[in-house]
């Protein structure tokens, strides 16, 4: 049965995340600061940038050597080539290029802008930096999860975010790239409707739904909200991971 409601609750104080900072203990910090304890049931959604962060996943552009491939690909697109090259790096292949927009396919296998590389909210001492993602954010979050758990004696879910576009669809959203403690997609196929039809292909991606609702009270610029509490939330119980939210090639229809 779905939820009558959820909570949406922005936990405080995050400071910046240096790499090997234990993310755990700065999230059950947040929660004391907060008042809360974490209950079963409860969904934690952390951004990528603060898990990047604490898994040195920097990389000081001043360090990178563009390839001839880099070169070419920064001349088309009007980017750094040292941004592209770090960007290639990351990535399986090129999906799309127009202009200066450049798709990507992850080492992960997500279609989205840059390879997930970004410069925003980052800075370094020693210079421009770009942040990767994760090597492996389903690992990352089944970490934070153990520990967690580890510390409070509740079974939870966490779901590591990041912000992709949409194809045929204006603007971003937060989906999960990593997921633990939940199976990322509810098969609702075999469920009969309020009117006595049975879905058939009706399957949900509720690690994006959450992901995305969280993405509320994240936002994108001067935040400064890497984590978000969700109670309340109605979920499919298990071990998943995100990767399963990924379309196999040879059921897309628009690669």
């Amino acid at each position: 049965m779905t939820a009558a409601h959820i909570n949406l609750i922005a936990l405080p104080g995050i400071p910046d995340i240096a790499p090997g900072d234990d993310l755990a203990a700065v999230i059950l910090a947040a929660l004391e600061r907060a008042g809360l304890r974490l209950q079963d049931g409860d969904v934690l959604v952390i951004t990528q940038k603060i898990v990047s962060k604490a898994e040195g996943r920097a990389v000081p552009l001043d360090a990178v050597t563009p390839t001839e491939t880099a070169l070419a690909l920064a001349e088309a697109t009007g980017k750094d080539p040292r941004l592209t090259e770090v960007i290639l790096q990351e990535s399986r292949g090129v999906i799309r290029q127009r202009g200066g927009v450049l798709i990507m396919e992850t080492r992960h296998g997500w279609i989205c802008a840059n390879a997930g590389v970004d410069r925003s909210n980052v800075k370094d001492a020693a210079g421009e930096v770009a942040l990767l993602l994760p090597l492996d954010p389903d690992a990352s979050a089944r970490r934070i999860r153990e520990a967690l758990s580890a510390a409070t004696g509740a079974d939870i879910a966490v779901i590591i975010s990041d912000t992709h576009g949409r194809a045929w669809r204006e603007g971003t959203v937060n989906v999960a790239i990593g997921v633990a403690g939940m199976r990322p997609l509810a098969d609702l196929r075999g469920q009969r409707d309020r009117y006595g039809y049975i879905l058939r292909v009706t399957i949900v991606a509720r690690a994006d739904e959450l992901a995305a609702a969280a993405g509320l009270l994240i936002g994108q610029a001067a935040e400064g909200v890497p984590v978000v509490l969700i109670r309340g939330a109605d979920y499919p119980r298990g071990e998943g991971r995100a990767v399963e939210l990924q379309r196999p090639p040879e059921r897309d229809l628009f690669r």
